[in-house]
């Protein structure tokens, strides 16, 4: 299992991850709508401006304020541990 941290210390499960897009598109704001409703909505964006929208084989849908391509670039990188974002964001406070 690997974990990729989506900010603040907010961690997902790569291997659940289905699919990341944008939160623009009108199909897009009506699965965050839907998934509101359903309870199935996870807002990880502590009040910031959502920039990506994760979506998992469970059928979660987490919202977040790191880009896509942020995002993807943790979970592609091999080398990526997820200790060293937390020593990131301990440094920007």
């Amino acid at each position: 299992m690997k974990l990729v941290n989506i900010g603040f210390g907010n961690l997902i499960n790569a291997d659940r991850l289905v699919a990341i897009v944008s939160p623009e598109p009108a199909p897009i704001k009506r699965i965050i709508q839907e998934s509101k409703e359903e309870g199935n909505l996870i807002d990880a964006t502590h009040g910031r401006r959502t920039r990506a929208v994760l979506i998992t084989d469970s059928g979660h849908i987490i919202l977040t304020y790191l880009q896509s391509e942020t995002v993807a670039g943790r979970l592609n990188d091999e080398n990526y541990n997820v200790a060293d974002d937390f020593e990131e964001e301990r440094e920007n406070e």
